[in-house]
C-alpha cells in the first residue's frame, strides 16, 4: 500500500480538513441560492468524486462557489428550479467543447480588474442580500433594492423579537468566523466556518430560539434531473445567454483560482485545457442530477494546500466524506439555523470583495480601478451577466485607447517647410488630437508631415490625413496664385 500510495497519509489528513472547510459552504451557497440544502452537497461531492478523479489541476478543489451564488439565483428565480439542471448541463458541454479545442488559454487574457470587479459585485449583493436572510425576513429581488431597502429592514427587525434573535446569531457566527483566526493553531485545526455553525446550532437548540432551520428532504429526493419540459426552453434567447454567462464565469473563476493555487504549492503546474475540460465534465453531472454549478473554489483549494496534500487523492477523499455525511447523518442538517449559514456567507461575501486591490490599482492604474468599480456597480445594479459585460466592453475600450498612443512633433525653424512627425500608432480614437494641431500650423507655408515612425495608420486616420493634405496644397496653391497686394505710396 505504501508504494503505490506514497502520500496517503497526508492527503487523507487534509482531505478531512477540506471535508469540514466544505460542508458548511455548501450549504449556505445552496440555501443562499434559493435552491435545496442538499443540492450544494451533490455538487461538493460531484466535485471531489468526478472532477477531483481527473487531469488538470491536482490540488486544486471544485464544488458550489460563493461566485456563482447571484447568477444560480437570478437564473432559478427567471426559468424555475427544473431549468437549472438544463442550464448547468450545456454550460459544462461548453466548457468541455472550449477545452478540447484548447482555447482554455484564452481565459487568461480576461482582466484581472474585470474578474476581481465581479467578484466585488457578488460580495455586495451576498452580504446585502444574506443580512436580510441573518434577520429572518425576506429579501427584496434585486441588488440595488437590497441595498436601498436595508434601512427598512432594520425598522423592521427592531419591532420583532423573532427578528433580532435571528439577527444575533448570525452576527455571533460572523464574530466566530473572524475570531477563530486569532486562537492558537491547535484549536484552528478544526475550520472557523464549521465551528461556528456548530456552535449556533448547540445555542439555537439548547436556548429553544424560535428559529428557521435547514429544511431537509434527504439526498435522493433533492435530485431532479431536469425533465422534457425543461429541455423545451432551449428557444429561449435569454435562457442560452444565462448558459454562456454560467460557463463563461464558472470557466474564468476556475482558471483564475489554478492560477493563483499554482503560486502555493511547488507541485505539477495546472494544464488549463485539461482542467476546463474536467470542470466541463463535473458540470455536466451536475446538471444531469438538477444540482448547482461547480467551480474550483480558492478557500477550499489554499485549504488543502495548507492541510499537506501531495495528491488529488486529497480532493477525491473529500467528496467521499460529503457524500458519506449526506448518506448517513441527514438529520444534523435540519438542525443548522439558517441565520448562522447566512453569518457565513456574509463573511464569504466580504472576502470576495478586494479592498487592497482597489487601494493599489488606484495608486498605480486608476483606469484599471475604475473598471473594477463600475463592474461591481454594475453588477449591483443591473444584473450578474449584464455587469460583466459592461466590465468586459470598458476593458477593451481601456486597452484600445492605450494601444492608441501617438506623438506629434512640430519643428518650426520659422523660415522654410514646417516639419511634423508623427510617431507610435494612428486610430480614429486619437484622431481629433492629430487634425487639431495640424489644423493649427501656418496656413501660408508647406509642411512636412513624415510618418515614417507610425507603427500603425488605421483606414480613418490615413484618410483623414490624405484629405488634410490636399486642402493644404489647395491652400498653399490660392495663396502663390493670389496677386501681390499694391504697396502704399
Amino acid at each position: 500500500m505504501p508504494s503505490r500510495f506514497p502520500h496517503l497519509r497526508q492527503d487523507f489528513a487534509a482531505s478531512l480538513v477540506v471535508f469540514l472547510v466544505a460542508l458548511p459552504l455548501c450549504l449556505g451557497v445552496a440555501v443562499a441560492s434559493g435552491v435545496p440544502a442538499e443540492l450544494g452537497l451533490v455538487t461538493g461531492i460531484v466535485g471531489g468524486l468526478v472532477t477531483g478523479m481527473m487531469r488538470g489541476s491536482s490540488l486544486q478543489v471544485s464544488g458550489p462557489a460563493a461566485g456563482m451564488t447571484v447568477l444560480v439565483f437570478e437564473a432559478v428565480r427567471a426559468f424555475g428550479l427544473p431549468a437549472l439542471g438544463v442550464i448547468v448541463l450545456l454550460a459544462g458541454l461548453l466548457q468541455i467543447a472550449v477545452g478540447a479545442l484548447r482555447w482554455g488559454r484564452w481565459f487568461r487574457a480576461i482582466s484581472v480588474s474585470v474578474v476581481e470587479g465581479m467578484l466585488a459585485g457578488i460580495g455586495l449583493v451576498i452580504i446585502a442580500g444574506q443580512v436580510y436572510a441573518a434577520a429572518g425576513i425576506e429579501a427584496p429581488a434585486s441588488g440595488l433594492a437590497k441595498i436601498a431597502g436595508l434601512p427598512g429592514a432594520v425598522v423592521e427587525v427592531a419591532g420583532s423579537r423573532t427578528a433580532l434573535l435571528s439577527l444575533a446569531v448570525g452576527a455571533g457566527t460572523i464574530g466566530v468566523v473572524v475570531l477563530w483566526q486569532r486562537l492558537p493553531q491547535r484549536v484552528r485545526t478544526v475550520p472557523g466556518a464549521l465551528a461556528a455553525v456548530v456552535l449556533a446550532t448547540a445555542a439555537t437548540q439548547l436556548l429553544a430560539l424560535p428559529l428557521a432551520t435547514v429544511e431537509v428532504d434527504g439526498l435522493l429526493g433533492a435530485i431532479q434531473p431536469p425533465g422534457v419540459d425543461a429541455f423545451r426552453m432551449l428557444g429561449d434567447v435569454a435562457l442560452l445567454g444565462t448558459v454562456l454567462a454560467f460557463a463563461l464565469i464558472a470557466s474564468a473563476e476556475s482558471l483564475f483560482s489554478a492560477a493563483a493555487v499554482d503560486r502555493l504549492h511547488d507541485g505539477p503546474r495546472t494544464r488549463y485545457n485539461q482542467e476546463l475540460i474536467a470542470q466541463g465534465a463535473g458540470n455536466t453531472v451536475c446538471g444531469m442530477l438538477g444540482a448547482l454549478p461547480m467551480t474550483a473554489v480558492i478557500v477550499r483549494s489554499s485549504a488543502n494546500v495548507r492541510a499537506g496534500a501531495r495528491t488529488k487523492a486529497s480532493r477525491v477523499l473529500h467528496g467521499v466524506w460529503l457524500l458519506m455525511f449526506a448518506t448517513l447523518l441527514p438529520a444534523a442538517l435540519g438542525l443548522i439555523p439558517l441565520a448562522a449559514l447566512a453569518g457565513i456567507l456574509v463573511h464569504a461575501g466580504w472576502k470576495l470583495i478586494p479592498f487592497r486591490a482597489v487601494v493599489t490599482l488606484w495608486r498605480a492604474h486608476r483606469g484599471e480601478a475604475l473598471i473594477l468599480v463600475v463592474t461591481a456597480v454594475a453588477i449591483v445594479a443591473v444584473n450578474m451577466f449584464e455587469g460583466v459585460l459592461i466590465g468586459l466592453a470598458l476593458s477593451v475600450a481601456k486597452a484600445a485607447w492605450d494601444t492608441s498612443h501617438i506623438r506629434l512633433t512640430v519643428v518650426d525653424k520659422g523660415v522654410g517647410p514646417v516639419q511634423a512627425r508623427l510617431t507610435g500608432n494612428a486610430t480614429f480614437l486619437r484622431l481629433p488630437k492629430i487634425l487639431d494641431t495640424l489644423e493649427a500650423l501656418p496656413h501660408d507655408r508647406p509642411v512636412e508631415l513624415d510618418l515614417s515612425g507610425l507603427h500603425h495608420l488605421d483606414h480613418a486616420c490615413r484618410t483623414a490625413l490624405e484629405n488634410w493634405s490636399e486642402r493644404h496644397r489647395s491652400t498653399l496653391a490660392a495663396a502663390a496664385a493670389k496677386p501681390p497686394e499694391p504697396s502704399p505710396l
